[in-house]
């Protein structure tokens, strides 16, 4: 009998747990600092809320870093939800991968419009 100490037993996809939930937890954090921020921003501000109203408070760099990375948050939270659903429910590999990489697709679409709606004149 060979007693094998120090060796860790690789185990695939298992590994994301605590992880993956603390990021979820974090950037669902976040995302509602964020939502909370933007409607102060609404409550506080006189006049009208048109396109006008919601340009100006996007205008500032430091508005539009800190929705990128909302943005970014979003994506991963999304990511691993999905992720996780795909795993748990779809039990054929090929059609698990298959959805998988369309959610990909999609999620990193998305990103690209929405950065590139905030970051247009």
């Amino acid at each position: 009998m060979s007693v094998n100490y120090g060796s860790r037993r690789l185990v695939s996809g298992a590994h994301y747990g605590l992880r993956d939930w603390l990021a979820q937890r974090v950037s669902a954090v976040l995302m509602a600092l964020f939502t909370a921020l933007v409607l102060l921003q609404l409550i506080f501000s006189k006049g009208p809320i048109g396109y006008d109203r919601w340009a100006g408070i996007f205008a500032s760099q430091w508005m539009k870093a800190l929705t990128f990375s909302i943005i970014i948050a979003l994506v991963f939270h999304v990511w691993v939800g999905m992720r996780e659903i795909w795993m748990d429910y779809i039990k054929p590999v090929g059609l698990r991968l298959t959805l998988q990489v369309f959610t990909i697709v999609w999620l990193l679409s998305c990103a690209g419009w929405a950065i590139q709606v905030l970051w247009r004149q």
